[in-house]
């Protein structure tokens, strides 16, 4: 009987014989479309010269080295890490640290998604997915948590939102052109069931926003950035069905019909043997996964403190800055997973990348970061602001219908590809600042008063 051989030298884990279907199943260890994007992304390491080596325990640090830094087609942007730190403590410019520390987030992203895949092999299918929905926006959350800190209201506001917007018009608009493209001569499917769940979610959360929108007026709060009381109680209570949601949405993704999310290519006799067993250890793994988690942490708090000097700097409001640029930059790695996956006919795997990362920005990283701004003392509201709002329900709305037939081509992308063109030029022309420090004050009413003084 044919078995998996696998021998831990120090975190680092050789496997060898064993047959492809025992690996297929190792794979679907948690590995969701979110891990399975970003691995289109990774290469394999070459350990030759690694094994080399004398030293056994030398040897496996090297080894996982390579692994971390070598094994992503990414790995041209990590010297952005410290050249980030560099600029920080050498003060080159603060509009430098935004520029190197959002460029520094993109590999750092991807190798979080590759290390909770590994840590997903040895965790098991259910707990591997959990930890994949905790992690797999942690730069957004983290980016979210320190802006808070800073009581950058605004900036939460616009980030989580550009991110939603991102992921379901730049990444599936682009993925949907692509593929459309590349397959003229066929026609591309994909199980619409899964879209329905995900947009269906996603209405619900725009249903929050647009409550707490609307509850403003209803009692007539005076100033429009007045955050009043009965509005913060509504946003706290409507964050808590936000993550019960969210809780059933990955019990229904994870247990009772976690047939719906399962890629069909588990069972492509093409796929690579090696990309579905585990390269490092779980110690390591882990070590590794806390280390990457710090370091976003300490980029995410240069590009938070700096924002607005770049703005200022490159003459373009912190609305867009927010809205548009970090959710690309910052997601560079898993919006190309999904193109090149819609590139190949593959797009419930894209489906599950772009329509996944946006329900889980919108039901788990927006009310968390209500609740936790709750326990800081930081009023932050689901009021997203009118024009933020309509944009999010109508991006919704168009991707839903976009979506109902089960059905793609290039006309489909091209849609949604003008759709954030057009909110992108909005925001750029709209010079939004920031609020007041306290985060109460409206960025629409100072924009007013510009305009009337002018």
């Amino acid at each position: 009987m044919a078995s998996v051989r696998a021998m831990e030298e120090g975190g680092v884990v050789v496997l060898g014989g064993g047959s492809h279907s025992k690996n297929k199943e190792i794979m679907r260890h948690g590995r969701t479309a979110h891990n399975m994007s970003s691995s289109s992304l990774r290469k394999k390491s070459d350990l030759s010269l690694v094994s080399k080596v004398p030293c056994s325990l030398l040897r496996s640090f090297l080894a996982n080295l390579q692994e971390i830094f070598l094994g992503t087609k990414l790995f041209v942007l990590f010297p952005a890490v410290p050249l980030a730190v560099v600029a920080h403590y050498f003060h080159f410019g603060r509009a430098w640290v935004f520029a190197l520390s959002l460029l520094g987030l993109t590999p750092l992203a991807e190798r979080v998604s590759f290390l909770t895949e590994q840590i997903a092999f040895y965790t098991g299918p259910t707990v591997g997915g959990l930890l994949n929905a905790t992690c797999g926006n942690a730069t957004e959350l983290i980016i979210a948590l320190f802006a808070l800190r800073q009581a950058k209201v605004e900036v939460v506001k616009w980030s989580l939102m550009g991110s939603i917007l991102s992921n379901l018009l730049l990444v599936l608009g682009t993925s949907l052109f692509a593929g459309g493209l590349k397959n003229l001569d066929k026609e591309q499917l994909f199980d619409p069931k899964q879209a329905e769940v995900n947009t269906g979610l996603l209405l619900l959360g725009s249903l929050c926003h647009l409550l707490t929108l609307l509850f403003k007026y209803a009692i007539g709060s005076g100033e429009p950035g007045d955050v009043t009381g009965p509005q913060l109680a509504l946003s706290r209570t409507c964050s808590f069905v936000m993550l019960i949601g969210y809780v059933a949405y990955l019990f229904f993704q994870l247990k009772t019909h976690r047939r719906l999310f399962e890629s069909p290519e588990e069972d492509d006799k093409n796929d690579n043997v090696s990309e579905e067993t585990p390269v490092i250890g779980f110690s390591s793994s882990l070590a590794w996964l806390i280390v990457m988690t710090v370091v976003i942490a300490v980029l995410s708090e240069y590009v938070v403190g700096t924002i607005e000097d770049a703005s200022t700097s490159w003459g373009i409001s912190v609305s867009f800055i927010s809205i548009i640029l970090l959710p690309i930059v910052g997601n560079a790695a898993e919006h190309a997973g999904a193109i090149i996956f819609a590139f190949k006919n593959k797009l419930d795997i894209t489906m599950g990348v772009s329509l996944g990362s946006a329900t889980q920005i919108s039901m788990f990283v927006v009310p968390l970061s209500v609740l936790v701004g709750w326990a800081m003392g930081v009023q932050l509201d689901l009021d997203f602001k009118i024009l933020e709002t309509g944009s999010l329900i109508i991006s919704i709305l168009v991707t839903s219908f976009t979506l109902q037939d089960g059905t793609s081509h290039y006309m489909k992308g091209i849609v949604l590809l003008l759709c954030y063109i057009v909110i992108g030029a909005c925001f750029f022309v709209l010079k939004t600042p920031l609020n007041q420090p306290n985060g109460l004050s409206s960025g629409y009413h100072s924009a007013t008063n510009d305009v009337i003084m002018i």
